[in-house]
């Protein structure tokens, strides 16, 4: 049997599995269960198909299931998703996703991939704002990855698609913060950042390696570099949900400093500023979402991968990741989530949403050299299944220059 008729085969299984059952609560240790469940545990498993086509990556197609363990609230407090995947490029992907939310404010996830070529990602999150009287919000984020559909077209908005090369983006690090409240909606936010690159040969074999194309002596970072940065930002928030807003405002800024003396390849400085605003109408039916944001880069010899930075399923959702490079980026999102209607399946009450989209942005030297012909317009849709409090799957398309794009994951955009 070939792989992919193993595969449709594996579908139709996971289809035929879907069930809603009552677990003793000892067979599901912690972390899968905690105080906060009954025992018996009620268990929903969704078996779901998979099929994504992105510029970077390319077709895939597989599936997965998705357990979704209740709490005496009967909230899902944790999910857990095998899945298999086969692209051409990377060939058969297994991967484990867990979400943990072990008691309210507090967060964990776990994703574990392993591609039969050169593709892998194991990550873990943790977010935690139940901290000294609530006041007190931590994160983290440890990962080591390796993506080989990876591209690079050259730097400014006017990078042209003949330019496009592949390689293996491998990273390792993590990304720390804390955040005080210092007033009822504001908190003062400090990070610390650390990620070791390397670049190597990628898995799309139809286009040049970036070495082939480009000099390293022009393009910083292409032979690898480390990056230890330092952050200081505020924000002000009064959301509703930090997972799944429905009203209220966000704004951001933040300097962080990349240093050499701390072990950083280079001396460089990032701006960042970030707006976002939700208004919901008839009772959340329809939910108008903005997103505006600015970021600059300023140094010498700033590897290409810490510059500013569009494209991808969170920015400009007409391209695949990392199209568009620069020193400075400007990015509008706007979006209207319309609840079309709620549906028990599965024993899950979930909504489900439609979501037309616009994405406008351009990568620029600096805010005042930007132009209107430099602006990307990516018009788009996006289909949510979303279950509260926590959870959000997503397909979303978008519509560039170079051709439409699908993304499939977990979470809002933004």
């Amino acid at each position: 049997m070939s792989l992919k008729n193993l595969l449709l085969l594996l579908i139709t299984a996971l289809f035929l599995a879907g069930c809603t059952t009552m677990a003793p609560k000892e067979n599901l240790p912690f972390p899968l269960t905690n105080q906060e469940f009954a025992d018996p545990v009620k268990v929903v498993s969704i078996p779901l198909p998979i099929i994504a086509s992105s510029p970077n990556e390319g077709i895939t197609f597989g599936a997965l299931t998705a357990f979704l363990l209740h709490n005496k609230k009967e909230e899902v407090s944790t999910l857990v998703a095998p899945q298999v995947n086969y692209n051409k490029n990377f060939g058969t992907t297994a991967t484990l996703f867990a979400t943990f939310y072990p008691v309210e404010d507090r967060y964990w996830e776990v994703a574990l991939s392993k591609s039969t070529k050169v593709n892998e990602d194991f990550e873990f999150k943790l977010r935690d704002s139940t901290l000294l009287d609530k006041k007190l919000e931590l994160n983290a984020f440890l990962f080591s990855l390796t993506d080989g559909s990876a591209r690079f077209f050259g730097f400014q908005q006017t990078s042209q698609k003949a330019n496009e090369t592949n390689y293996a983006d491998q990273e390792t690090g993590f990304n720390l913060s804390a955040g005080y409240q210092i007033f009822r909606h504001v908190q003062l936010v400090v990070g610390e950042r650390f990620k070791k690159v390397d670049i190597k040969h990628g898995a799309i074999t139809k286009v040049p390696f970036i070495r082939e194309k480009f000099d390293p002596a022009e393009v910083p970072g292409m032979d690898g570099f480390t990056a230890h940065a330092q952050k200081l930002g505020i924000v002000y928030s009064t959301l509703d949900s930090p997972t799944l807003p429905t009203w209220g405002g966000y704004a951001r800024v933040a300097v962080e400093a990349s240093v050499k003396r701390l072990g950083s390849s280079a001396d460089y400085r990032h701006y960042e500023a970030e707006m976002k605003a939700y208004y919901p109408l008839m009772n959340a039916k329809f939910i108008s979402v903005g997103r505006l944001a600015y970021n600059q880069t300023l140094g010498h010899d700033v590897p290409f991968l810490e510059r500013s930075i569009l494209g991808g399923e969170t920015t400009l959702r007409g391209y695949g990741r990392n199209r568009f490079i620069d020193s400075s980026y400007f990015l509008l999102n706007l979006e209207e989530r319309i609840r079309l209607f709620r549906w028990e399946i599965f024993d899950v009450n979930a909504d489900w949403e439609i979501a037309p989209f616009i994405d406008l942005g351009a990568v620029m030297e600096r805010l005042d050299k930007a132009s209107t012909r430099s602006f990307e317009f990516n018009p788009g849709i996006g289909f949510r299944a979303v279950v509260r409090p926590n959870i959000v799957g997503r397909v979303d398309l978008g519509i560039g220059k170079e051709g439409p794009a699908v993304f499939v994951g977990l979470g809002y955009p933004f």
